[in-house]
């Protein structure tokens, strides 16, 4: 099924390519979040009429997500969870405790913005964890993970 890409989607393509992508990528996640339009003459014609428009609005969106880099790059936040004596945590953290964490600092964190490389946090001590801020923007945030013995 062929589109045309409204904004820069990750490993398919940039703003204004008519690119070839399964019909059920198209139909279930392109379509419907505004991302992508049918790529009918009428469609094409009316996205070039729009193009300025568009760019625009991609320019301040990675505007945006590059102050948020610079607010959150290399930002900690602490999160207290059971922990045995050996430093393994019962149970583990996600990505919905560590997007509260950051609202109780005091910054928003989008849930999907979260990158956990390795799976969920099971252990004590400092974590990595990138942000996915934009297609073209990712910032590293430090998780620490304090031991709350039983």
């Amino acid at each position: 099924m062929q589109v045309i890409l409204l904004e820069k989607i990750d490993k398919v393509g940039l703003l204004g390519d008519l690119v070839d992508v399964k019909s059920g990528f198209a139909r279930n996640f392109l379509l419907p979040q505004g991302k992508a339009e049918m790529a009918t003459p009428d469609n094409i014609e009316a996205f070039q009429q729009r193009r300025a428009e568009l760019e625009k609005q991609q320019a301040e969106a990675l505007a945006d997500a590059n102050s948020r880099k610079a607010a959150l790059d290399g930002t900690t936040v602490s999160i207290t969870s059971r922990a045995g004596s050996e430093g393994k945590l019962f149970g583990s953290i996600g990505s919905d405790e560590i997007r509260a964490a950051f609202e109780a600092a005091g910054q928003a964190v989008d849930k999907k913005e979260i990158r956990l490389s390795e799976g969920p946090l099971r252990n004590v001590g400092e974590h990595t964890v990138t942000l996915h801020l934009h297609p073209e923007v990712n910032a590293d945030v430090i998780v620490n993970v304090v031991g709350e013995e039983v």
